[in-house]
């Protein structure tokens, strides 16, 4: 029990700094780094928190089950737009890999000409 307290002690202060600071991270993201922080720092002790990790770990599969249940329950949903779901991820794919490729190109040729001035 120790380790789940753990846990969900760096959830919570990862929850209140985000609503308090209003940092545009998850609060779970938050609550991750300072517990990863506090683990480096030796301020929590690996052993505290390993066997409700490895419990965590191992159950992970019931945690998913939600979104495999919503996903089964628009099945029909799916399956009446695939096409159009397909065509919409791979033209936003390219899209993304188009700007992508774009910015870096700008920010490349910048760089060169930076470097070029110097």
């Amino acid at each position: 029990m120790l380790g789940f307290a753990i846990l969900l002690l760096f959830y919570l202060i990862g929850y209140v700094l985000q609503a308090v600071l209003h940092i545009p991270l998850p609060a779970n993201v938050i609550g991750l780094l300072l517990f990863t922080l506090a683990l480096f720092l030796k301020i929590i002790r690996l052993d505290w928190v390993e066997e409700a990790g490895i419990f965590l770990i191992r159950h992970m599969m019931l945690l998913f089950a939600p979104i495999v249940v919503g996903t089964m329950v628009f099945f029909s949903f799916i399956g009446s737009h695939a096409v159009s779901i397909v065509v919409s991820l791979f033209l936003s794919t390219f899209g993304v890999l188009l700007v992508t490729g774009w910015s870096v190109s700008k920010w490349g040729k910048n760089k060169n000409k930076e470097t070029e001035q110097l």
